[in-house]
């Protein structure tokens, strides 16, 4: 199990889905949790519950982003672990009918957003020589068909910074990683007005999305988030980590061609004479 006693831990998006999964458990094993996000009276609830701090935060605007690092280590006296978690599907469509102001709002909230976070930690953890950033990719970054145009291309973005931030903060013993979730079942996924029966339609549209028949629970990745953050993964930096139930690897054997699964004789070439 992850230790994570006395961490100071900031999480973008933290007030529901993956964020709050993952504050729950940070805050379980031993951090001090920073929750920031937008969504005030969620945010706050969960801070409370579980002895943190919220601090209002858009993402997208890189004085918020640094208010929130400044609050941590203002509070806690430093920081440990910075998450960038926040995220939406972002723009829809064709790439035709794809409009600026999409594009904007959508690379903006995945990419920027990523980008303020790691450029603040490192402010703050480069003195310290310590630290340990991450940051929520997707299967979508690796893979075309699996999300909206932008979606993709923000996600494979945030898996190139990781590696290139990875490179230069090494030298400050700081770690950048990044996590890839598949289909994993948050009202975000399932669209933000989700009812219940939607809900439940698109947990059983997961649980068949890939190899391991059941759907993605936001404690499945609290839980990668929680081993990259711990000195477990001490000798880990630059990497994407993959938790989507093997979607990302293949087809199931079950779903793949009746030729390629079924039992049958091989015939094996003799040379003449044996």
């Amino acid at each position: 199990m992850a230790d994570l006693q006395n961490q100071v831990a900031l999480i973008t998006g933290g007030a529901s889905g993956i964020g709050a999964a993952t504050a729950r458990l940070f805050a379980e094993r031993g951090a001090h949790v920073v929750i920031a996000d937008l969504q005030e009276e969620m945010g706050a609830d969960l801070a409370n519950d579980i002895e943190g701090t919220f601090v209002r935060v858009d993402v997208t605007k890189e004085a918020d982003v640094q208010a929130a690092v400044d609050a941590a280590v203002e509070q806690y006296g430093q920081l440990d672990c910075m998450f960038n978690n926040a995220g939406f599907g972002g723009a829809l469509g064709p790439i035709d009918e794809t409009s600026e102001e999409d594009y904007d709002i959508t690379m903006d909230v995945l990419l920027k957003g990523v980008f303020f976070g790691i450029k603040h930690a490192a402010r703050v953890m480069k003195p310290r020589n310590a630290g340990n950033i991450l940051s929520t990719a997707s299967v979508a970054g690796l893979m075309a068909g699996y999300s909206p145009h932008l979606y993709a291309v923000a996600k494979a973005a945030v898996i190139q910074l990781t590696q290139t931030t990875a490179l230069e903060l090494a030298h400050w013993q700081i770690r950048v990683n990044c996590i890839c979730p598949g289909f994993i079942v948050t009202p975000l996924a399932a669209g933000l007005d989700a009812d219940e029966e939607q809900m439940m339609r698109f947990r059983e549209f997961a649980a068949g999305a890939q190899p391991v028949k059941r759907a993605g629970d936001p404690r499945d990745i609290a839980e990668a988030a929680a081993f990259l953050a711990s000195d477990s993964a001490s000798f880990i930096t630059g990497h994407a980590q993959v938790v989507d139930g093997g979607v990302s690897v293949g087809r199931s054997w079950t779903r793949q061609a009746s030729w390629i699964t079924q039992t049958r004789p091989i015939s094996v070439y003799r040379p003449p004479g044996r």
